[in-house]
């Protein structure tokens, strides 16, 4: 390796690694803002939340290695060109496109390890992903008991706190609690219902040390009960319970343990996501593909063929006319007297006949639809396996391109320049898989719709720079349109001096 091939290696993996963290956390971020609520009022362990930050931040390396590659190249032939070691590379007889030479063969190695990336990582991360996202989302929130409502969570339990008084945060004794009601209820037998009340005067609510069980430390309270004889039950309409009995039950000091066995996060089988297209990698979206095109011609087939039920009478037109039975209208006569169906009800039976028939038309234009989707979404999938790792590459032709044309490098002009890009990139990828999904859109011409745009503009940039073209320069624009102006001042002059020379 040479050593101005190592000269402008260093100056890329800098900005690489660093865009490269930036985006992830920046994609890290949008996740949490988006769902703050879900974690915050989930009770979420470190090891938790940090598998599913892992699985996320896995996911948006295939998204964010497009504008660290775009952002790096143009950083680094924009220092280039800024502090002239470009021209001295030239002058030394060394061109443009021998400079980006190992930076070709670094964004082709990062454009394969993007596609086995999205091939091999991406479906296992999507899976363990938005499974255990899912999870959190669906389990309970942390106990929060609110002043003079009653909570009902718990199972089998209702409870209400008149004032709640924070304790101390080293403190393991919990909160304390002002007036207390706790309903218990019964969910079996014939005592179901609210047959258990514990008034207190005051409480402090804390978890054990493994946080499996929930502990109320009630303080001088009342504990009501209500027992009934199942063998004196009264099933008389009106008829007062005779074997009721009640109990009442006097503490100082009574300890109510819960479990908290239906709170925290409990593990959905990861099999119910595996139908989503991003959980799959080509071979499988292949299969799968097959499969739904096979499905829809055969339903396809079969809509046809039911169909006939529908109809009472079929008839072959060739034979008909060749029989000259249309011209007397005898067929009409015979089926009429063989059926024996007046006009009107014949009319009504059409009618009827003909509303069934566009309903089941209707429901199974519907159902094939959808079926059609399913196969386009599968294959879109399967196209964005490549577009995303060619675009890597497309990304480096315009990053290397205006890097050399603006010869600006550091963190001001290059970052609006990649982001106005890697938004474009974004927008036609979006607009692209939305049209395809609707139908609107071949499938590959929507999942490859941004490479086929911006591949000429990073042709075209690269010819430019080539050249040493000087498109973004300032007294360039100022010079054609001094011209410009002088055009228009000598062509008026013209014009005028012609005017009157006929007057």
């Amino acid at each position: 390796m040479k050593k101005i091939d190592k000269l402008i290696l260093g100056s890329f993996w800098g900005p690489f690694f660093l865009t490269l963290t930036v985006v992830i956390f920046i994609f890290l971020m949008r996740l949490l803002m988006f769902y703050i609520d879900d974690f915050v009022t989930k009770d979420l362990d470190l090891a938790t939340f940090g598998r599913l930050l892992f699985y996320f931040a896995l996911l948006t390396i295939p998204t964010a290695l497009p504008l660290a590659v775009l952002l790096s190249s143009l950083m680094t032939f924009g220092n280039l060109g800024e502090f002239f070691e470009l021209t001295a590379l030239k002058s030394a007889g060394i061109s443009l496109t021998r400079a980006m030479q190992p930076l070709l063969i670094v964004a082709v190695g990062i454009s394969i390890f993007s596609f086995w990336f999205n091939n091999s990582v991406s479906p296992w991360a999507n899976l363990k992903g938005y499974s255990l996202l899912y999870d959190i989302k669906t389990a309970k929130a942390t106990l929060n008991l609110k002043e003079g409502i009653f909570y009902n969570d718990l199972p089998g339990y209702s409870i209400k706190v008149d004032h709640k008084i924070k304790g101390p945060k080293e403190s393991k004794n919990g909160d304390l609690l002002k007036g207390l009601v706790i309903y218990k209820h019964s969910t079996t037998g014939l005592e179901a219902g609210n047959r258990e009340i514990i008034l207190a005067d005051s409480g402090r609510m804390f978890m054990d040390k493994d946080r499996s069980y929930l502990v109320f430390q009630l303080f001088n309270g009342n504990d009501y009960q209500e027992y009934s004889d199942n063998n004196s039950f009264s099933f008389t309409a009106g008829a007062p319970n005779q074997g009721a009995q009640f109990m009442r039950n006097g503490f100082k000091d009574y300890r109510l343990v819960i479990s908290m066995e239906s709170f925290g996060i409990k593990r959905t089988d990861e099999n119910q996501f595996e139908y989503h297209e991003y959980m799959k990698n080509l071979n499988e979206l292949s299969t799968l593909t097959d499969s739904l095109r096979k499905d829809y011609t055969k339903t396809s087939l079969n809509v046809a063929s039911t169909s006939r039920q529908y109809y009472n009478y079929q008839f072959k037109a060739d034979a008909v006319l060749r029989q000259k039975v249309v011209k007397d209208g005898k067929w009409v006569d015979s089926v009429l007297k063989k059926r024996a169906i007046a006009i009107p009800d014949l009319a009504q039976a059409a009618l009827s006949q003909a509303q069934n028939i566009l309903s089941y038309s209707t429901s199974n234009v519907t159902y094939l639809t959808e079926k059609e989707k399913g196969v386009w979404k599968y294959q879109l999938e399967t196209h964005h396996k490549f577009t995303q790792s060619i675009s890597i590459f497309i990304m480096f032709l315009i990053g290397a391109s205006m890097g050399a044309i603006i010869k600006k490098g550091g963190f001001g002009v290059p970052v609006l320049i990649a982001i106005v890009f890697f938004i474009f990139l974004y927008v036609l990828t979006i607009t692209g898989d939305k049209y395809a999904k609707e139908g609107l859109l071949w499938v590959p011409i929507g999942a490859w719709m941004a490479n086929i745009v911006l591949l000429p503009i990073g042709l075209l940039l690269m010819q430019r720079a080539r050249h040493d073209s000087r498109l973004f320069d300032k007294d360039v624009y100022v010079i054609a349109w001094e011209k410009l102006k002088r055009r228009v001042a000598t062509f008026k002059d013209r014009r005028s001096s012609v005017v009157s020379h006929q007057v």
